[in-house]
């Protein structure tokens, strides 16, 4: 009987270690399995921090603004690849070695001050206009700062003003002339039948060239939207016509004006808008050109391209005055522009038509020898969509 109940403990004794045992391997594989999760999460999160990181660090080297991180001691903790190029150089290492000055005031004040800062800065040959804006990050003190190259905004912003304030003297003179002369009939000289003869010959005159203007302006607003290529045109079916047009003109000038084409392809393109590229040249060509002279317009074929060239044995153009041509109310001859009824615009709508058409417009002149200008259009089977 003893030796059975010895026997009965041995068994329990082994029976509780083998689930003491058991227990215990449970216990070590969750707890294996727990450890293989957090490693996974946690490598996992590397992976995610890591990604984060490559991600933010491909955005700020593809931006087109310079960036710039100081920290509170004014050493540079960051800067992305296009400071550079905004500031010529490599970031500085500190704030006191920033340039120019501005840039470094405007980190400091936003340091010590704890606001925005803005700043506009010249710098550079040729030059160039950079915005910068320095801002405190965080609560440690650090200054972040933004800088971007606003030239381009400057440039644009300037012909803005220039061309409102050309548009209005342009279109001020025809109408205070009409003015004056429309009092100076209603004073009483519309009962001098000479007199009255010559003023309204003068209405008409400077009503026309009113109409011209305001013209001239409503096709520079439509091209600077663009032109319809929409159809395939025959540009020397169009220059004949404009030639045609014109031969009144060069007649009564005394100017000869000539046509020459050798059969050329079709081009996409608007034929109002290329109308209007013609017609500037050729009316610009007859009014500059001294009577006896002569205006020659040719067209050409040439490898995926068709040119149109204009010359006159005119005036010509001083070198000085070449590149400019092509600004809106840029007279080289501000008394014989307006003379001819000129107004300024015509160079500029030549320039928008051909841009629109994906072409090139060049001139060469020589003072007192005459111009040419020369406009190169693609065909219709280079890089554009045709019907």
């Amino acid at each position: 009987m003893q030796t059975v109940v010895i026997a009965l403990v041995i068994v329990a004794v082994v029976a509780g270690a083998i689930v003491l045992v058991m227990r215990a391997r449970r216990t070590a594989t969750t707890h294996r399995h727990a450890a293989d999760i957090a490693a996974t999460a946690l490598a996992e999160q590397s992976r995610s921090s890591a990604g984060e990181l490559e991600v933010r660090g491909l955005i700020l080297a593809s931006m087109e603004e310079g960036v710039l991180l100081f920290d509170r001691g004014g050493d540079r903790v960051f800067a992305n690849e296009a400071l550079a190029r905004h500031l010529g150089d490599d970031a500085p290492g500190k704030v006191a070695l920033l340039l120019p000055t501005a840039l470094r005031d405007a980190v400091r004040r936003a340091g010590y001050a704890g606001t925005i800062v803005r700043a506009d800065v010249e710098t550079g040959a040729p030059t160039r206009w950079l915005r910068a804006t320095a801002q405190p990050v965080g609560t440690d003190g650090s200054v972040l700062l933004v800088v971007r190259d606003v030239t381009e905004a400057r440039r644009l912003d300037a012909v803005r003003r220039d061309f409102v304030a050309n548009a209005s003297h342009e279109l001020k003179t025809p109408v205070a002339s009409i003015r004056a002369t429309a009092e100076t009939l209603h004073d009483g000289a519309i009962d001098d039948p000479v007199a009255a003869r010559r003023f309204t010959e003068q209405l008409e005159r400077d009503a026309d060239r009113l109409s011209r203007i305001v013209s001239d302006l409503l096709d520079l607003s439509r091209l600077e939207a663009g032109s319809d290529r929409d159809a395939l045109v025959a540009l020397d079916a169009v220059a004949a016509e404009v030639v045609e047009r014109r031969r009144g003109d060069a007649t009564t000038a005394d100017v000869e004006l000539t046509l020459a084409t050798d059969g050329v392809p079709m081009i996409p393109g608007s034929t109002r808008d290329l109308g209007l590229l013609v017609g500037n040249l050729v009316d610009n060509a007859i009014h500059y050109t001294q009577p006896g002279g002569r205006v020659d317009v040719e067209v050409r074929a040439h490898p995926d391209a068709v040119s149109l060239r204009v010359s006159d044995s005119g005036v010509g153009i001083p070198q000085r005055d070449v590149p400019r041509i092509f600004e809106r109310f840029y007279r080289v001859d501000q008394a014989r522009s307006r003379a001819t009824g000129g107004t300024g615009l015509g160079l500029a709508i030549v320039k928008h038509v051909c841009e629109n058409h994906g072409g090139e417009v060049s001139v060469t002149s020589e003072l007192g020898r005459g111009s040419t200008f020369e406009v190169t259009l693609p065909t219709a089977n280079v890089g554009v969509d045709t019907p």
